[in-house]
């Protein structure tokens, strides 16, 4: 039994303050940290990628994709105002049903933030050489991309990615307000170029593009919703900053929710312009979609908001998935499962120092050396299960801990929630069986090291 023993809520919160977190994030904050984890390699690159799978009805593989996210989106809420408690689903999971699922959900996310620290960096590396090349930059071509990752040509290291994830060490190393109110700006400079791209598209739309709507069926728009889930991972990282909200138990909710409405509506409506301004089949092999569609129409002169818009657009996807796995590293260290460096806080920044810095380095040679279509699917992965987790503990929490204070209640439980866990069990399903296998051979690794040291060195198991 000692491996589902759960952690009482209330020393969950006391710890919390012992931590001495800086609480400087507000709804705003909390609403744009989401947009910046969301708005970025989904509109800027997977949209060709997705329309290959699905068509004009892209469209709605993005609204499949987004009821699966915002069905999970009202149980992480309720979660966020009851536990107001960094570490996401591996706290929450803690408290509800023990520390072996606790450690496997951490060790999930752990996949699932860094290989996306990973995967983006190497999206925002391709824009940042097409940016640079505008000003008749380039760098030399074996630093340019992951060994293996241009068939044909020659690479070693893709320096941009490396260095990138080490900038975004740097600005979460010095505090979580500058990274803040540098995201908000970035945030903003992003939706504008986007509904720049909108408020241009639209005029050159061709109806006769969307015919037909659904060339692959509904097969091809359960795939595409299958890949473009990758769109939306990041919401759930606005749960890790719950220990540095000034109002936890209000604020979490509105950042969680609002931030992934207003993503899904910018989404569809750039999917519809991409599609309706150029038949989807001409998207094949294209890794910059956005450009692809200016350039025919001859609106070259946006091209260069567009790379803007896309470089600062990954950039913040990096600061919230960076952030996110930050506090989940520092969240099972305090609890024992991992080394007490990985939780030390820095005298003056108030930050977790050694994580950030651990996580900058691994996450960055990743990125460096190891190309993206491998990273994307297990993200994809990672990201499925653990809102299935959270939806389950949900309707676990409203049993065990019936009477706990809630700032917002999942509405519809435990309905709402069992209809969660069934979407994300079936987006996994279209994933592919190496995707599993990778998945399966990584919690392996997992149970390893549990049972090796977090068990022996676990908070719980000592009694603290």
């Amino acid at each position: 039994m000692s491996l589902f023993r759960t952690k009482n809520i209330a020393t969950m919160v006391a710890d919390t303050r012992r931590a001495a977190l800086d609480k400087t994030l507000g709804p705003l904050d909390l609403t744009f940290l989401g947009i910046g984890a969301i708005i970025g390699t989904g509109i800027f690159v997977l949209t060709g990628t997705g329309a290959m799978l699905a068509g004009p009805a892209l469209t709605l593989s993005f609204v499949v994709a987004a009821i699966a996210c915002a069905l999970a989106a009202l149980s992480y809420a309720e979660f966020a105002s009851s536990i107001p408690v960094a570490g996401s689903i591996y706290t929450y999971s803690y408290a509800v049903i023990g520390e072996l699922v606790a450690w496997l959900m951490g060790w999930v996310l752990v996949l699932e933030y860094g290989l996306a620290v990973s995967a983006v960096s190497v999206g925002w590396s391709g824009y940042f050489q097409s940016f640079l090349s505008g000003f008749g930059v380039t760098l030399p071509t074996v630093l340019t991309a992951a060994p293996g990752a241009l068939p044909g040509v020659t690479t070693w290291f893709n320096l941009p990615a490396f260095v990138v994830v080490l900038l975004v060490a740097t600005l979460l190393a010095v505090g979580v307000r500058q990274t803040a109110r540098i995201n908000n700006i970035m945030v903003t400079i992003k939706i504008s170029v986007v509904l720049l791209v909108l408020a241009v598209g639209i005029f050159h739309v061709k109806p006769a593009n969307w015919h037909p709507y659904m060339p692959m069926g509904w097969h091809g728009v359960f795939q595409a919703a299958a890949i473009m889930f990758f769109a939306y991972i990041g919401f759930d990282a606005v749960s890790s900053a719950a220990e540095e909200v000034k109002n936890p138990k209000r604020d979490l909710p509105i950042g969680i929710i609002a931030s992934l409405l207003v993503c899904t509506l910018l989404y569809i409506g750039v999917t519809a312009v991409l599609t309706g301004i150029t038949p989807w089949h001409q998207f094949a092999g294209i890794a910059h979609p956005v450009s692809l569609s200016f350039q025919q129409i001859g609106a070259t002169w946006i091209a260069g908001f567009i790379d803007l818009g896309a470089v600062l657009g990954m950039l913040t996807v990096l600061l919230v998935m960076g952030y996110g796995q930050t506090r989940l590293l520092f969240a099972m260290s305090r609890d024992g499962l991992l080394p007490p460096a990985l939780s030390r806080v820095h005298p003056r920044f108030r930050t977790p120092f050694n994580a950030t810095w651990i996580m900058g380095g691994v996450f960055g040679l990743i990125g460096a050396l190891v190309p993206l279509d491998v990273l994307a699917e297990l993200v994809n992965f990672g990201t499925l299960t653990a809102f299935a987790m959270v939806s389950l503990s949900v309707i676990i929490m409203r049993r065990t801990h019936p009477d706990l204070p809630r700032g917002f209640r999942c509405p519809g439980a435990p309905v709402v929630p069992g209809l969660a866990i069934a979407a994300c069990l079936f987006l996994l399903s279209q994933l592919q069986t190496v995707t599993w296998l990778a998945f399966a051979v990584w919690v392996a690794i997992g149970l390893v090291v549990y049972f090796a040291y977090s068990r022996r060195h676990s908070h719980l198991a000592k009694g603290s």
